[in-house]
Order: structure tokens, then sequence, then C-alpha cells
């Protein structure tokens, strides 16, 4: 049976969300706008499953196939990223330390994104496009200082990520990643929101990303240096959590830049992230303009 799944979406010039099923997209911000302007309100208001629920009655407005995907939570107030949370990524830097004690994390610009379908843009200014995919977090519940044993109360929904990233702007400055991971439409959100309704939907999925159809990263979530639970409780330490707020919780090894030699994206390259249970976010690549 296939998960529920809420999207965000434009067509005619307009950003809409419903619900998608094999046939089609429910428009549902044409029924419930009023009390959810987009899935961001829906989502603070615990309201996924009632979407969902309601979407299960109709028949679909449009065709897939007639939509532009769009990155599913419209403006969130936060994007925070994980960075070397899975065992063998440690090992990958070759620097010949230890797994870190606290999670490596950085934050990312809405504008770095784009939806399912969309191409990834490699700029002007680098060939060095890399791609890391990623198994992300939505924020249902407010919160700050969340004890571990409540983290998981606190997530909405689940979704993927192609954190894409431009190798050589993240090595410009002594200690920071920000400018290489912010570069407009490098990276991808979606398809969708898969509402989240237990620990055994995330605990140990299996995530692979493929490029040309090669398949470049394979891990489980279970293997996280940093598990989903103690990464919400850290995290909340220093910042209040938000409703719609998007954790992206870290790739596996495999990524571009570590073969030798570097096999970057390019322009007709597609790139496939897959997540049991989630789906797939698939991206081309393009040149800037």
């Amino acid at each position: 049976m296939t998960s529920p799944r809420l999207a965000t979406y434009s067509i005619g010039g307009t950003t809409r969300y419903g619900a998608v099923t094999d046939a089609g997209i429910v428009d549902l911000s044409a029924r419930f706008e009023k009390d959810y302007p987009t899935l961001r309100e829906a989502i603070a208001a615990g309201a996924l499953m009632k979407l969902v629920e309601d979407a299960a009655k109709r028949s679909p407005d449009h065709t897939l196939d007639g939509i532009t995907w769009q990155p599913p939570i419209p403006a969130p107030e936060k994007i925070i990223c994980i960075g070397v949370n899975y065992p063998n990524r440690n090992a990958e830097y070759k620097d010949g330390q230890d797994a870190p004690k606290f999670p490596s994390m950085f934050m990312r610009t809405p504008r770095s994104f784009v939806g399912h379908n969309a191409p990834l843009i490699r700029p002007r200014a680098s060939a060095q496009l890399d791609y890391e995919g990623e198994l992300v977090l939505v924020i249902g519940k407010a919160g700050r200082h969340i004890r571990e044993s409540d983290a998981l109360d606190h997530i909405a929904a689940v979704t993927l990520c192609n954190e894409g990233t431009i190798r050589d702007w993240v090595r410009h400055a002594k200690f920071n990643v920000t400018q290489g991971k912010n570069f407009d439409s490098t990276g991808s959100l979606g398809p969708w929101l898969v509402p989240y309704t237990s620990e055994a939907q995330i605990a140990d999925v299996r995530l692979t990303t493929k490029v040309n159809g090669e398949t470049r990263q394979d891990d489980r979530t279970g293997r996280l240096i940093f598990s989903f639970r103690y990464l919400l409780n850290y995290i909340s330490t220093f910042t209040t959590l938000m409703p719609g707020d998007v954790i992206v919780t870290g790739t596996p090894t495999g990524a571009g830049a570590r073969f030798d030699p570097p096999r970057y994206l390019k322009p007709g390259d597609f790139v496939e992230v897959e997540a049991e249970g989630v789906g797939v976010l698939r991206n081309g690549v393009a040149d800037e303009a």
C-alpha cells in the first residue's frame, strides 16, 4: 500500500497543495485554503491526516504531468542540515579524527532548493556541483529543550532532500560551509510529505542515491551516528523548533567529491534519491543561464 502523500505544486501560475494519487492530484487548497493557506499552516494545526482523509473521498483534479512540483514546505522558518552523520562518512574525510562528539550543522535558504523534476542548477562560479541524498524530518509541534524520549512526537512528516553542494566553495573559509551550501537552485526537496505515524517509519530506512541509474550512495538510517531523537534534543537546546521547520539529517558515503577523480554533476545528468516508504526525488542538471 502506498503511503499518504501531500505535495505543494503550481499550475496556471498559482501555487497550490494537494494529495498525490497514482491517477493525479486532488486539489486540497481549493477546499481548505481558508483554514490552511499552505501545508505549513496545515502542519501547525496538526491537520495532515485530516487532509489525507478528505482526499480519499475525491477524484484527482490535475494529472501529474500537468503540474510543476514545488518544495513541499513554502517558506520554512528554518532549514537545518546535519553533516557527517553516517559512520563511513567520517572515515571519508581521511583526517584521522574519531567520530565527532556533537553533530556538525549548517543552515540553508529556501531559495537554494527546487522541487521534484526541476533541474539542479550548476552555477557559473563553479563546475563542482555535487549530490547528497538525505532523509528529511519536518517538525509539526513547536518545542525547546525537547527530551529525547519525547522527540519523535514533534515530527509531522518525512520527505527527501538532494542537498546539492558546490564543493570548492565549502572550502573558501577556515571553518564554514555556508556559501557552498546556498547557491540558488542547487538542491531539491520533495517530491511530497509523507505524514509521520510511528518510529518504525524512519528507524531503519534504506536510503539510496543514483546518478544516471548508477547507485552511488546506499545506507540505512539505523546506522546514523546521531539519532533522530538526539538531533531534535540537541537542536532544540539552542533554538525553538517550529512547525514547518526542515531537518535534513545527513548523507551516506559516496558523494561525487569522494571519487578519484571526483565525479561532479554536469548538464544532462539525472539524480534520484530514494527512501523506503517515502518515494523517489528526481532532478536533472542544467547550467546557470
